[in-house]
This record gives structure tokens, sequence and C-alpha cells, in this order.
């Protein structure tokens, strides 16, 4: 089975001529075999949309690998990495009858006995799941997500073959090392494997639902959790307009300028409040409620930042909007993200030199997200190694302020942002902060505190006064030997003093 799967790989690289991307001594066999044997291929168009045409036909698990790799445009070229997130996560959906095996296996009983209504028809199929409406036993209209039966065994084999492929383009293509392709399969394969545990998303949800409880511009669907298992996740049917159907939000009398500042307000909000985002934010995903509010839906992809990414980001960000290169540079180094031996000062010259040219553009032709792309480039060229989280933050706010821009084209990211970042980055390192840090530390020192007399104790009984005693007595000749050397420098001062005035 493996075999064959591996067959119809190759064969459908061939007939897309990707074998030009196999390159180097090593590599020429293969290019010449695979040249022969599809001469008939069409190789005159863009190699980036011949690579996004395979990956569709390969099917759901190539889409998905394709869409993670678009993301990481500081490994793969940005041609290839611009048509690679055109890949859109629609395929066929699956049988009726597997959608109710499913059922089934989750609840022990028939779909009829657990809900009071289940359309069999799905309103949205992508490669992991799809979904369906339903009304629970009590009436409330709920959407139903449901795994694609047998999708972990198919996750399974071809992520075996992808590790394959990675070891063969680490091995033929002349960066291959340094592009890290076995990295970024486990990386896929770390991203896939969260999105098979639908409560893993459900608890996701749940969260981001609190984090916002109350919120006048986000409203998170509530989850279901009697009705949820690893492979089936309930939650609230919204009624909302996707947000890319500009007309109709006017239509609903909705403002798309205020929508599109509110956009970047919730952004920043999950990335330096709560270090807790939705990271899958294309419009499939996003919908206008009919009182304004944005709608998230699918958290099967969520970014974590730690303390010390939110510090780095928000230093960038300000010095950004500062056009302060040097401190963007300096905010590398501290992060410890650029080789040892590298100069400050060349560093610094790099990012100037990309982000110059962007920021003469007025306010609404910049956009923050390319410029923070076109950052990648300069790591190559420095071997710096991009954090995954931040590339995932990257390329979330490409999508935050294609939307936003898509709603408001003079939206400037800068005057929505800087608020927010500013009120962060106050509330750090003042009062605050600081007292934000004490309550938090308290736990810890209730703990230790009790434990100090005994620990005392411990170390007295272990011989330590001897120990002290000497540290006392070599403090002591330190301090004579001082005594001498200040004594000394007085008297020449003294001298020097006395030949003055006599002078």
């Amino acid at each position: 089975m493996r075999l064959a799967r591996l067959l119809r790989i190759v064969t459908t690289a061939g007939r897309h001529g990707l074998d030009e991307f196999l390159v180097g001594p090593g590599a020429a066999p293969i290019r010449l075999l695979m040249r022969s044997a599809f001469f008939w291929a069409d190789r005159g168009r863009p190699r980036g949309e011949r690579l996004r045409e395979a990956f569709q036909e390969l099917g759901p698990i190539f889409v998905k690998f394709g869409q993670v790799l678009s993301i990481r445009p500081d490994l793969i070229p940005r041609d290839i990495a611009d048509e690679l997130a055109k890949l859109q996560d629609r395929v066929p959906p699956f049988s009726a009858a597997d959608v109710e095996a499913t059922l089934i296996r989750a609840y022990a009983k028939p779909h009829g006995e657990v809900f009071r209504a289940f359309d069999l028809r799905p309103v949205a199929s992508a490669s992991v799941a799809q979904v369906h409406f339903a009304e629970l036993p009590d009436g409330r209209d709920v959407a139903v997500k449901i795994l694609r039966p047998g999708i972990r065994a198919t996750i399974e084999k071809d992520v075996a073959l992808l590790q394959v492929l990675g070891s063969l383009v680490e091995r033929f293509v002349p960066q291959g090392p340094r592009l890290r392709p076995r990295e970024v399969v486990r990386e896929f394969e770390n991203t896939i494997y969260d999105e098979l545990d639908l409560v893993r998303e459900a608890a996701s949800m749940s969260t981001m639902r609190r984090n916002f409880e109350g919120s006048p511009i986000l409203y998170v669907p509530e989850v279901h959790w009697p009705w949820c298992t690893r492979e089936v996740m309930v939650m609230e049917r919204i009624d909302a307009i996707p947000v890319n159907d500009v007309a109709a939000i006017r239509a609903a009398g909705l403002d798309p300028a205020a929508l599109g500042r509110s956009g970047v307000e919730i952004f920043f909000t999950q990335v330096f409040r709560d270090g807790f985002f939705h990271a899958d934010m294309h419009p499939g995903n996003i919908f206008v409620a009919r009182d304004g509010r944005y709608c998230g839906i699918d958290y099967g992809i969520m970014g974590m930042l730690s303390e010390a990414d939110k510090n780095y980001l928000a230093l960038n960000f300000m010095a950004f909007f500062r056009r302060d290169y040097k401190a963007v540079a300096q905010a590398h180094v501290d992060a410890g993200w650029i080789p040892p031996g590298t100069r400050l000062e060349e560093f610094e010259a790099a990012i100037r030199t990309v982000c110059e040219p962007i920021f003469d553009k007025p306010l609404k032709e910049i956009y923050f997200g390319k410029l923070l792309m076109r950052l990648f480039e300069v790591s190559r060229r420095f071997q710096m190694d991009v954090q995954p989280q931040l590339v995932l933050l990257y390329k979330t706010l490409l999508q935050v302020e294609g939307l936003g821009r898509a709603l408001n084209p003079d939206l400037d990211l800068r005057s929505a942002a800087q608020p927010i970042l500013t009120k962060w980055v106050n509330e750090q390192v003042g009062p605050k902060g600081l007292w934000r840090k004490l309550r938090r530390e308290v736990p810890q020192w209730t703990k230790v505190i009790p434990e100090i007399p005994r620990l005392v104790h411990r170390v007295l009984d272990e011989d330590v006064p001897k120990r002290l005693e000497e540290a006392i007595y070599a403090l002591e000749r330190a301090q004579r030997r001082q005594a001498r050397v200040l004594t000394v420098i007085a008297v020449i001062l003294a001298a020097l003093g006395a030949l003055l005035l006599l002078g």
C-alpha cells in the first residue's frame, strides 16, 4: 500500500514537472530519468503553481502540508510560499453513511437518539473534518464538527512518506540542510495531530470565549461539552455574515471601517494580553454578527507566546513604528536569536535596507505583516533561526491585516495597534506590572518562608561555622590590603597637593 502511494506521488510530481526541485550533482540522474519518463510535462508555468496543483491532486494531507509550508517563508522561496498560500482547504465531503457510523461510535447510539434533528448534508468540508447543522434535544441550534473516517491512518502513512521526501530534499537541494525539511515535516506532524483531537479544539475555543467574555468586539460560540468527544465537537450555531462579504455587511447597517480597526484590536489583545491567539484567521473562519461583533470559529490551530516572546514582539513593533532600526536589531540580540559574533551595526543596516523603502509609502499602503515577512530574507543572510511560534504569529498578522484592508482600504495598522502596545508596555514596567508579578510570586513565598529556619539549621549543622570563620578571615585580610592601598593613594595625593601649593 505504501509503495503504491509513493508511486502515485512520484507520478504526480513527474506530470507537473517538479523534477526541477531536485538539484545538485547527486540529483542529476534522477532528474534525467524523470524528464525522460515525463517528457510531455508542462514545465512552462511557474514552479509554485505546478507544486500547488500537485498537492491538490495528492489529497487533503498534502493540501494541509502545503498550507503549513506557505507560512514558512523563512525556509522556502517567496514565490513558492505565495503560491501555496492559495491552497483552499476544501475537499469533497465524506458520505452520510460514514457520518452516521462516526456518530454511533462517539455516542454508542444512533444520532436520532442524541439530537432532535440532524442534517446529514454537510455545510462545510475540509481536509480533516466537516461540519453539519443539528438541533439539541432542548431545541438549541448547533454546529457539529466530525472528523474524517480513517484520517489518522491516512495521516500516518503520508507523514512517513513526507519524512522520506524531506530527507531527499535535505540531501539533494543545495540549501537543504539550512531549510531543515525534516524539522518542517515534524512541525506539520505535530500540527495535524493536534487537529485530530476535537476535545483539544473545544478546550481552546472555550478558553478564548472566557478570555473575551462580555467583549463588545468579539463573540466566541459556546461549546456544548456533554456532546463533545475526540471525533465529534458540538458548538453553538451562529447567525453571522462572512467577513469578506462587504456588501452584506453594509446592507446590515454595519461600518466596515470600524470593523477593520476592531479586527486589529482583537488580534493584538489576544497576543499581548493573553499570549493565546487564533492562528488560522482566513475568511472562512471569521464572521460578523448582526450586532457588529466578530465571530471566530475553527480553533484547531492556536498560537501561544511566553512572556519573553511578548516582550520581544512589543519592543520590535514599537521600534518599527518609530523606525528605530537599531532598537529592532538590539531586540534580536537580546533575544539570543542572532548567531554569536554578528556585528550589530551590520544587522541594523540590513534591516534599514529592507524597511526604509516600505516606510516611504503612504500609511494606507504599508503592510506591517509583509514588512515582518521581509525580515525573513534578512534572517537567511544572518543565519538566524526564526522561532516557529513567531512565524505562526506573523502569518496570522498577514491574515488580519488583509481582512482589515478588505473592510477598510485606508486602515492604518500603526494607529490602531500603538495604543494597545503602549498600554501593555506601561503595565509591564510600571507599578501595575510590579504588583501583578508580586502577587504571582506570593504562593511560592508562602511555601518557602516556613522552610527557612529548618534550612538555616541544616546549614549550621554542616560545619559551616568553620568555613564562615575562614571567609571572615579572608575578608579581613582583603580589607587590610585595601587599607594599605588607600593609604598610599592618600599620601600620593597629599604630595601632589603640596607640590601644587608650593608651585
